[in-house]
């Protein structure tokens, strides 16, 4: 009985620490790019709570994603830091991205930006370092997508730039 108890607190106290921290850090971001608008569809998925302790290192004051209270300075932390840690270039020319807007997926936050519009690519360049400015072990998978032709890759820190060819 003992020995049951035992190791019954053992699994509830690992169990409980790891809903806390979650010993991966990892992020996606997808370029879609729309034929009939013209632009780039971008769209961002990482941990809330990551994504939250990233902009409270940046920028030095606390936000909460699940108070509303927060959401206008959430928005514009957004915005500003897309704009430095994400870059899109289309055949050597570099496309401005417009923020649009966030939301919340349990643990998670979905991030969503749009392009300029370009004509058809041909080559696409990416520069994805989100959450480089937190973590040191931070992975970013990154989907490029033209024309329905999926082209996928992880980029580890400190590596941000990614070259497909469609």
């Amino acid at each position: 009985m003992k020995k049951f108890l035992f190791l019954f607190s053992l699994c509830f106290f690992i169990w409980s620490q790891a809903k806390e921290v979650h010993p991966y850090h990892i992020g996606s971001v997808e370029f879609n790019y729309n034929s009939k608008s013209k632009t780039f569809e971008i769209s961002g998925k990482f941990f809330l709570d990551d994504l939250e302790n990233a902009l409270i290192e940046k920028y030095g004051k606390a936000v909460h994603f699940n108070d509303p209270n927060y959401k206008q300075q959430i928005n514009e932390y957004l915005k500003k830091y897309c704009e430095e840690y994400l870059k899109l270039k289309v055949d050597n020319q570099f496309l401005k991205i417009n923020y649009v807007g966030f939301e919340e997926d349990s643990e998670a936050v979905n991030i969503f930006l749009e392009s300029e519009p370009v004509n058809s690519p041909k080559k696409v360049e990416v520069a994805v370092s989100f959450l480089y400015n937190y973590f040191d072990d931070q992975m970013n998978i990154v989907h490029i997508v033209v024309d329905g032709k999926r082209q996928s890759d992880k980029l580890n820190y400190p590596n941000r730039y990614l070259y497909k060819n469609f």
